[in-house]
């Protein structure tokens, strides 16, 4: 059974950082890319970032030179260091293993605000 639990998430003024983590377990977590994604209120799930189980990644390009996703394979870890935050980054910011039908977490909130 695969689990994916975020954290980090939080209340930070405009301009300011980040981290969020993502722990996984019940897989072989290095052989899977995995990716960030985010859901404002009202609006669709959107695919913020991806890292593939070589280390490539991709950036949607409203985050570009903003953040960057990381992963620790011993660990079973994916991160997301986020700077220069935005009133329009506040969302519910998921992980996402892509292996099989796709395991989600929970999510966690950031909420961007002076």
């Amino acid at each position: 059974q695969v689990q994916l639990v975020e954290s980090g998430g939080g209340l930070v003024q405009p301009g300011g950082s980040l981290r969020l983590s993502c722990a996984a377990s019940g897989s072989i977590f290095s052989i899977y890319a995995m990716g960030w994604y985010r859901q404002a209120p009202g609006k669709q799930r959107e695919l913020v970032a991806t890292i593939t189980n070589g280390g490539n990644t991709n950036y949607a390009d409203s985050v570009k030179g903003r953040f960057t996703i990381s992963r620790d394979n011993a660990k079973k870890m994916v991160y997301l260091q986020m700077n220069s935050l935005k009133p329009e980054d506040t969302a519910v910011y998921y992980c996402k293993q892509f292996a099989g039908p796709g395991y989600w977490g929970q999510g966690t909130q950031v909420t961007v605000s002076s």
